[in-house]
């Protein structure tokens, strides 16, 4: 190897951030943690006395992981990982709340543990509630690599800022976009390829609402895009397939696009369809 490339990767390398969690503890302690919640996707069944234990380990282990952050953060690592355990449970009662909307929302499921076990959804709404807690606590970047790994293996990219209400059901969820301002109220229904945006993007608005929100009781058909910071949509709306917005929606509507889909004998055609893709 060159000595001038590799004295350049080391400067560059050593101008970084250094003091950040690795990627290889963070994913494991998410995996650690999700199995924890639902010893279920282990087949694994654990005393009360060595649930406790697990979760005071956990604990241990998330303060060892805030700690590169501590420069960065406003409490101490210890205390991070306090306050986070100590929301765990509302957060599980929200993941269960959860849960039995898919079972409920979704004929092709059949039982909660095909919910926990096989729903990229609701793997995607735990990473999410537990990644907006450290959020909250302004913990930086740990937030982001915890929904990054949720996105790389689900396909949904949500912003770990993006607040999300109680009974949401994601169903499919490939190519769902939920930007870091967002606000989705409860009893929301989303399909896939939904985005929740931001009309446009600019460094200078970080600190302000950018994304819409999205009242209870509202429906979301696949690939409809919703964007901007005063876009509300109404409660008790359906927002059709493929439907753009940039603007608000009243309570009760029906949102849909017009479209004609037109059959026709190809045998008769003198001018067939013969794509390649």
């Amino acid at each position: 190897m060159n000595i001038s490339f590799v004295e350049m990767l080391q400067k560059i390398d050593t101008s970084y951030c250094s003091d950040v969690p690795t990627i290889r503890d963070s994913h494991t302690y998410i995996d650690d943690l999700v199995h924890l919640m639902f010893p279920i996707m282990e087949n694994q069944e654990m005393s009360v006395s060595e649930i406790q234990t697990a979760f005071e380990t956990m604990q241990k282990r998330l303060s060892s992981l805030v700690e590169p952050l501590t420069e960065k953060i406003q409490l101490s690592p210890e205390q991070v990982a306090e306050r986070v355990f100590q929301a765990i449970p509302d957060v599980y009662k929200l993941l269960v709340e959860d849960a039995h909307t898919f079972l409920d929302s979704d004929p092709a499921a059949h039982c909660l543990e095909e919910v926990v076990m096989c729903y990229p959804g609701f793997y995607a709404l735990t990473i999410h509630r537990l990644a907006h807690l450290l959020y909250e606590l302004e913990v930086p970047l740990l937030p982001r690599v915890m929904s990054e790994y949720a996105h790389g293996k689900t396909g949904i990219d949500i912003h770990p800022g993006a607040t999300i209400g109680r009974r949401c059901f994601i169903d499919h969820g490939t190519g769902i976009v939920i930007g870091e301002t967002a606000i989705v109220g409860n009893d929301v229904k989303i399909y896939q390829g939904v985005t929740l945006g931001a009309r446009f993007v600019e460094k200078r608005l970080k600190h302000t609402k950018r994304h819409p929100t999205i009242e209870d009781q509202v429906i979301l058909y696949a690939g409809s895009t919703i964007l901007g910071k005063n876009t509300v949509i109404g409660h008790h709306t359906i927002i059709g397939g493929n439907v753009w917005l940039t603007e608000s929606v009243d309570p009760h509507s029906v949102v849909f696009r017009h479209q004609e889909s037109v059959v026709r004998d190809n045998r008769l055609d003198p001018n067939p369809i013969n794509y390649v893709i």
